[in-house]
C-alpha cells in the first residue's frame, strides 16, 4: 500500500494567540476570561459595531451596487483617503504608492514581498519583543530576522539598549518599528525619541517600517501619526502597514493598506507595478465593502466627526481599565507599584506576570493572558475587572 502524501508531515504548534482563545472557548468555566485576544470589547464585553460604520453601510446597500471585482491595488476612494489621512501634508502624495491590502497582516505581507524584490540580502530587525506575527512574516519571505532591545529587565523601555543597536546595524537592512500602541507591551516612545530614532536610522541608510495598527488609540488620530510623519517628511524611503480592524472595529472585514514613500513619482509607478503583481499572484485582488465602507467615513465630514468621537470613546475607556487595575492591584497587594500600567498606551498591558504565573491563572481561575504577561485592557470591564485583579494579585503572591 503506497505512503500518504502526508505521512511525514509535522503538526505544528498552536499559534500563541489563537491557540489560547481555543482553550478559552473549550474551558467550561461561566465565569472565564479571555485577556488574550486583540480585540476592543466595549463594556458589555462585545465587539462594536459603530455608528459611523453603520450608516456608511447603510449608505452603501442603499445604493444596491453589483459585486465587481475591485481593482488589484484596491479601491481607489480608500486608497486615496486613508494616504491624506495617514501622512497629511508631510508627504507629497505623488510619491507615495498605497494600496489597499487584507488588514494589517496583508499590508506587511505585501511589504515583506516587496523588500524581497527591492532588498534581497537585508536583514528585518524587529523589537524584542514584538507581535509574534512579525518574525514569521519577515522570515516566511526569506529573510533573517534580528531584535533590537526594547523591553528592559526593569519592565521598563531600554531606549539605550534600542539606541545602541540601531547605531550599530549595518546600512541597507529593514528596521521594523510600531509607530503607536506597542504591541505586546504598550510601551511608546515620545517624539523626542522618535527624532533620535529617525536620525540614525537615515545617517545609517537603513529602511524604516512603520506597523501601525492602532491609530488612534494612544492619544488621538494625528499624535498617533506623528512617528510615520516624521519619518515621511524627509522623503523616504517608508513602508508604512495599516490597518483598520481596531480603530474601526472591521475586524472581519481585514480592511489594512500599504503605503510606500519613494523619491519620485517615476519610482512610484515602478514600486506599484511590483506591488501589484505580487497582489495579483497572492489573492488577485481584495475585497470591497469593508474598504468601501471606512472609505465613505474618512471622506464624508460628518461620519469623520462621528468616528473621532467614538475612537475617542474607546481611547478614553480603555485608560480607565487600566487605571482601575493598577487600583484595584495595589489596593490588594499593598506596597506594590502598580503605576506601570498607566505608563503604557494601547489595548496592551506587560503585566510583569512570570510565565509560570499565567499558566496558573489560566489553570486554576480560567483567566487566560499569553505566558508573556501579556494582557489585552480592552477585555476588561466594570464586571469582570475585580475578578481578574483579584486572581492575578493571588497568583502574584502564591508563585
Amino acid at each position: 500500500m503506497q505512503n500518504s502524501l502526508f505521512a511525514n508531515v509535522q503538526e505544528l504548534p498552536r499559534d500563541p494567540i489563537l491557540g489560547l482563545t481555543e482553550a478559552f472557548v473549550a474551558d467550561k468555566n461561566p465565569a472565564r476570561v479571555n485577556l488574550g485576544v486583540g480585540v476592543y470589547q466595549d463594556e458589555n464585553g462585545r465587539v462594536p459595531l459603530l455608528a459611523c460604520v453603520k450608516q456608511a453601510e447603510e449608505a452603501l446597500l442603499a445604493k444596491a451596487a453589483p459585486h465587481s471585482y475591485a481593482p488589484i491595488d484596491g479601491l481607489p476612494a480608500f486608497n486615496s483617503t486613508v494616504a491624506k489621512m495617514v501622512f497629511a501634508d508631510s508627504a507629497d502624495l505623488a510619491h507615495v504608492a498605497t494600496v489597499q491590502a487584507l488588514g494589517g497582516t496583508g499590508a506587511l505581507k505585501l511589504g515583506a514581498e516587496l523588500l524581497r524584490v527591492a532588498s534581497p540580502g537585508a536583514k528585518v530587525w524587529i523589537s524584542d519583543p514584538s507581535w509574534e506575527n512579525h518574525r514569521a512574516l519577515f522570515a516566511a519571505a526569506g529573510f533573517t530576522v534580528e531584535t533590537y532591545p526594547y523591553y528592559g529587565a526593569d519592565g521598563e523601555l531600554d531606549f539605550a539598549g534600542l539606541i545602541a543597536t540601531l547605531s550599530a546595524i549595518p546600512a541597507g537592512d529593514v528596521v521594523l518599528l510600531h509607530a503607536c500602541c506597542h504591541n505586546p507591551t504598550g510601551l511608546d516612545l515620545t517624539q523626542d525619541q522618535w527624532r533620535r530614532i529617525a536620525r540614525i536610522v537615515r545617517e545609517r541608510g537603513l529602511t524604516p517600517f512603520l506597523d501601525t495598527a492602532y491609530m488612534g488609540f494612544a492619544e488621538g488620530l494625528d499624535a498617533d501619526a506623528f512617528s510615520v510623519r516624521l519619518f515621511a517628511a524627509d522623503g523616504g524611503p517608508l513602508f508604512v502597514s495599516f490597518s483598520f480592524s481596531k480603530s474601526l472595529s472591521l475586524y472581519g472585514e481585514r480592511v489594512g493598506a500599504l503605503s510606500v514613500v519613494t523619491a519620485n513619482a517615476a519610482e512610484r509607478a515602478r514600486v506599484l507595478s511590483q506591488i501589484k503583481r505580487i497582489a495579483r499572484i497572492t489573492y488577485s485582488s481584495p475585497a470591497s465593502h469593508g474598504a468601501a465602507a471606512a472609505a465613505l467615513v474618512l471622506a464624508d465630514p460628518d461620519l469623520r466627526k462621528q468616528w473621532d468621537h467614538e475612537l475617542g470613546a474607546m481611547r478614553v475607556r480603555i485608560k480607565l481599565m487600566r487605571a482601575l487595575l493598577a487600583e484595584k492591584l495595589a489596593e490588594r497587594l499593598p506596597g506594590r507599584d502598580f503605576s506601570y500600567i498607566t505608563r503604557q498606551n494601547g489595548m496592551f498591558s506587560y503585566s510583569r506576570l512570570t510565565a509560570p504565573q499565567a499558566i496558573a491563572l489560566r489553570e486554576k481561575y480560567s483567566v487566560y493572558a499569553l505566558d508573556s504577561g501579556r494582557i489585552c485592557v480592552a477585555a476588561l470591564n466594570n464586571a469582570n475587572i475585580d475578578q481578574v485583579a483579584e486572581c492575578v494579585a493571588k497568583v502574584m503572591t502564591e508563585i
